[in-house]
């Protein structure tokens, strides 16, 4: 009896201890061991650098560099100066950029998602200010601008990964950073997805920029940076890769027919968003706002300040296509606009062929610019020559004046009177100018034909280019050869003018 109670209690404190076990266990389970991190393209970490240190190839706009072609993560330095340097904004305007690399917008930096970048930030000796870089494909605070606050003379470095994939704006951040991005540093950082991005023909590297300076719209001279202008968000100049005509003429950027192109557009602002379309293209596809999601079929695409996007189109005819921002003024009156030529057999089946209205164009649109550039620089070393005026009138007349007048200067019978042997022009000199700057309406008789139509104001065009397109007409299709002066433009130009018709 009591060998059988003592198994009985044995069996109830085992039983007790069993479920005395299990209520603990359950209330404290045990942890399972760590489980590495999972490494994956949404996650942007696939793991440590692999192989050998990479120095990235930074290039300057409109330039691109190469694919990085890796199928794997690796440590990338990326050495970046910046320098501040006096440089041409328009045709004998100069302005003190401030720059990352020497160039606006600063130099194009590639690299692959899940790279380990070495970042190194110096500032030029000769700077005035301290600068600093935040770039956008930064995942951590400021982007990087706490890490790289950088002295003139001075050099900083910082380390970051790249876990997302895209196209990304980077700019300097230091007080007052309105002022640093309007003085030019901005810039794009491509980081490539692992597989890297489809094959094309041709990329290119545009970023459009508001400017504030203190003169007025191709005002010659050295121009400063105006706060009040910035503040107010009213731009003297609104500018692809930093220069009116930098991708114009001789600097346009080229492709040949059948070949696919693709733009990195960039929005350095600091202030306006931009309208990007290129006249005569439809864009295959768009990868907006810099992400990764694609638009297709894209007429105009929108690009934030401080934002970017990816646009791809093929080529099919030859010509000029001509890109802008679409806030229209912004294009032909403030110089947002540059040129893709491209070459190639005609296809007709496409486009009949008849090229575009060169006024619609804009005078910064035409083959070469040449004569304007020498007649700005021999008017500020005082050797300008009538000759100088004929040959850069010629070209601004081009792109602003013939397609009413025509490039004969025969005008259209019945709506636009002719300047070819044009008494009304003789007549005066200055009431000439005038009709320039302030525009004419109404009734008017030229060599014995009454007309009555509107001119609008010209008042876009500064004094040496009033100048030079009144003494190109005047020396052209037998009229009398008078030299007009730019002084003789500014007296004009000072004399309050009566309100002229806005239509034409």
């Amino acid at each position: 009896m009591h060998q059988n109670l003592q198994k009985i209690v044995s069996r109830v404190v085992i039983a007790l201890g069993l479920a005395h076990g299990m209520i603990a266990s359950a209330a404290a389970p045990v942890a399972p061991p760590p489980s590495k991190p999972v490494m994956t393209k949404s996650s942007g970490d696939f793991g440590p650098p692999q192989g050998p240190v990479i120095h990235a190839v930074l290039t300057s706009p409109p330039f691109v560099p190469p694919p990085t072609n890796r199928k794997f993560p690796a440590k990338v330095i990326v050495e970046l100066e910046v320098v501040e340097k006096e440089m041409p904004i328009s045709e004998g305007v100069s302005y003190t950029f401030w720059t990352f690399g020497g160039t606006v917008p600063g130099s194009f930096i590639r690299v692959r998602q899940g790279d380990t970048v070495e970042f190194h930030l110096k500032n030029h000796p000769d700077s005035k200010m301290p600068h600093n870089i935040d770039l956008h494909g930064v995942t951590g605070p400021g982007g990087g601008a706490a890490s790289s606050f950088t002295a003139p003379g001075h050099a900083s470095q910082f380390t970051f990964k790249a876990l997302n994939e895209g196209i990304y704006v980077y700019h300097c951040a230091t007080a007052p950073v309105g002022m640093h991005v309007a003085n030019g540093m901005y810039g794009l950082i491509l980081v490539e997805p692992p597989e890297g991005l489809s094959k094309v023909d041709h990329e290119y590297y545009v970023m459009q920029g508001d400017f504030y300076t203190t003169g007025k719209y191709r005002e010659k001279g050295q121009q400063p940076f105006d706060m009040e202008k910035a503040i107010d968000e009213r731009p003297t100049y609104v500018l692809f890769n930093g220069a009116e005509g930098a991708l114009t003429g001789d600097r346009a950027i080229t492709a040949k027919t059948n070949e696919t192109v693709r733009l990195f557009v960039g929005n350095g602002g600091p202030n306006l968003v931009s309208s990007f379309h290129v006249i005569g293209a439809i864009f295959d596809k768009v990868r907006y706002e810099g992400g990764s999601n694609v638009q297709k079929n894209v007429q105009t695409t929108l690009i934030p300040a401080g934002g970017a996007a990816v646009v791809e189109f093929h080529t099919k005819v030859p010509g000029s296509y001509v890109l802008v921002d679409h806030s229209i003024f912004r294009a032909f009156n403030k110089g947002a606009l540059a040129i893709l030529k491209v070459t190639g057999p005609e296809n007709k089946s496409v486009y009949s062929g008849k090229e575009l209205d060169s006024v619609y164009l804009g005078d910064r649109s035409q083959p070469n610019m040449q004569a304007v550039s020498t007649a700005a620089k021999n008017a500020a070393s005082g050797t300008l020559t009538q000759q100088d005026q004929v040959q850069a009138g010629q070209a601004l007349f081009a792109g602003t004046c013939s397609v009413c007048h025509q490039a004969n200067g025969a005008g259209l019978p019945g709506v636009f009177p002719p300047l070819a042997k044009s008494d009304f022009l003789a007549a005066d000199t200055h009431r000439a100018i005038g009709v320039v700057l302030n525009g004419l309406s109404g009734k008017l008789t030229v060599n014995g034909t009454a007309y009555d139509s509107v001119m609008p104001p010209m008042n876009q065009l500064n004094d040496d280019e009033v100048a030079n397109i009144l003494t190109y007409v005047n020396n052209s299709w037998g009229n009398a050869g008078a030299r007009v002066l730019a002084e003789d433009v500014k007296k004009v130009r000072a004399i309050k003018a009566p309100a002229a018709a806005a239509a034409h």
